[in-house]
C-alpha cells in the first residue's frame, strides 16, 4: 500500500449545537447547516477541505444515529464503512476510539487526522502544508501531535495549548493545556508567546493511539476482531458490538480522556487563519464586521445607530435594529433569541437548558 494512501481523517460530527441555538437546533445542529449562505454545510467544507488532500475513501465521518440520515443525504458519496453513527449522545474520547479501532482494521499502518466539523480555515495552501507536515510527523513517530495556532486575540473561549521543549524543526512537547481562560489569563497566554489556540485537530498513527486508549480507557477498546470465511473484517458485527456496549462507555472528551493524560503529546503551529464556529461570539470575531462593526449573517438588515451586534434570521424577514449595542439578534422557526454578545456561550448553553425544562423539547 502507497503511503499517501495510509493517511485518513475522521470528522467529527454528532454534537448538538447548543451554543448556536435558536439557528442550531437539536434536531438539525449547526454542522449540517449552510450557516453563510455559502451553498455548502460546515460538514459538507470539512469534508471538501479534505477531499482536496487524501483520497475521498480515507475521510470518516462519525455521528448519532440521530443524524446519519442528514449525513448521507449531504455525503452521498461516504461508503457505509465510512460512516459511524452512535447509538447515543457520548464526549469526542469513545467516538475517537471506535473510529481508529475501524481504521486500524482496515490499514494497520494507518495515519488519522481528527476534525471537529465547524472550523473555519483561512489559507488552503498552508493548511494542506500542516495537515501533510503532521501526518510525516507521526507515521514516524509515536505521538499524539495536537495543531495549534497562533492567537490573535485574547479570546477566553477557545481553548491554549502551551509549547515546551522542541522535538524538531516544528514539533514542540506541550507544557500544558488551558480550557477557556478568562481574558485576563487569555492576554497574558497571548503576549508570552508560549500560547497557541487549540484547534481541536489532532494527529496519531493508528496503533500508537490504540494503545493510548487501551491503558487510558480500556472499556472503550475491548478483544473484537470478528472475520468472515473469506478473512475480511466483519463489519456489521463490529457495529452490533459497538451498539450493544456504547452505553457503557465514559461520558470523556478526547482532550481530558487521552491528550491531558498522555506523556506523548506534542503540538506543531499552523500557518493558517482558523476560527471555532460554534458560538456567536467566535463568529462575531472570527467574520468580517459591516457598518457600526456589526456581523450581519446572511440576512436582509435595516440598521440605525446599532453596533457590535449579530444578526441572523431566515430568508424572507427584514430585520431593523436601532440603538442596540453588543447584543445576538437571531431567529429560527419557533425561536427568537436577544441577549448580550458578551459571554454568550455559557448563556445561551443555559438557557436551552432552561427553555428545555420550561416548555419542553420542540423549542430546542
Amino acid at each position: 500500500m502507497k503511503e499517501t494512501n495510509n493517511n485518513y481523517c475522521v470528522i467529527l460530527a454528532g454534537g448538538k449545537g447548543r451554543r448556536l441555538w435558536p439557528c442550531s437546533r437539536e434536531e438539525y445542529p449547526k454542522q449540517f447547516i449552510d450557516f453563510f449562505g455559502s451553498g455548502r454545510t460546515q460538514l459538507q467544507q470539512t469534508y471538501d477541505r479534505f477531499a482536496r488532500i487524501l483520497p475521498p475513501e480515507n475521510i470518516f465521518v462519525n455521528t448519532n444515529e440521530a443524524y446519519a440520515d442528514i449525513v448521507r443525504e449531504q455525503l452521498p458519496e461516504l461508503t457505509p464503512i465510512q460512516l459511524l453513527a452512535e447509538p447515543i449522545h457520548r464526549n469526542t474520547a469513545p467516538s475517537v476510539a471506535w473510529c481508529t479501532r475501524r481504521i486500524f482494521n482496515i490499514n494497520p499502518n494507518a495515519n488519522v487526522i481528527v476534525v471537529p466539523s465547524d472550523q473555519a480555515i483561512i489559507g488552503d495552501e498552508a493548511f494542506e502544508e500542516a495537515v501533510n507536515r503532521g501526518f510525516e510527523f507521526v507515521a514516524h513517530n509515536d505521538y499524539m501531535l495536537t495543531i495549534g495556532v497562533k492567537p490573535t486575540r485574547p479570546e477566553p473561549g477557545y481553548g491554549y495549548i502551551q509549547m515546551g521543549e522542541k522535538v524538531e524543526d516544528g514539533v514542540y512537547h506541550v507544557r500544558s493545556f488551558t480550557e477557556k481562560p478568562d481574558r485576563d489569563f487569555a492576554r497574558v497566554f497571548m503576549e508570552s508567546g508560549e500560547f497557541y489556540w487549540n484547534t481541536g485537530m489532532f494527529l496519531a498513527n493508528a496503533r500508537h493511539s490504540l494503545e493510548c486508549f487501551c491503558k487510558i480507557l480500556p472499556v472503550v477498546i475491548r478483544d473484537f476482531d470478528s472475520r468472515d470465511d473469506n478473512g475480511n473484517y466483519d463489519f456489521e458485527a463490529e457495529n452490533r458490538f459497538v451498539h450493544e456496549n456504547f452505553p457503557s462507555y465514559p461520558n470523556l472528551s478526547i482532550d481530558y480522556g487521552i491528550l491531558e493524560k498522555s506523556d506523548n503529546v506534542c503540538m506543531m503551529g499552523g500557518k493558517f487563519g482558523w476560527a471555532d464556529l460554534g458560538t456567536w461570539h467566535s463568529i462575531y470575531e472570527a467574520r468580517q464586521k459591516g457598518d457600526g462593526d456589526n456581523v450581519v449573517i446572511d440576512t436582509d438588515a435595516v440598521l440605525d445607530d446599532a453596533h457590535g451586534n449579530v444578526i441572523k434570521l431566515p430568508k424572507g424577514r427584514l430585520a431593523v435594529i436601532s440603538g442596540l449595542e453588543g447584543y445576538i439578534v437571531a431567529e429560527e422557526g419557533n425561536v427568537l433569541l436577544i441577549c448580550r454578545k458578551e459571554d454568550s456561550s455559557a448563556n445561551v448553553r443555559r438557557l436551552v437548558n432552561e427553555i428545555q425544562l420550561k416548555k419542553g423539547g420542540k423549542f430546542v
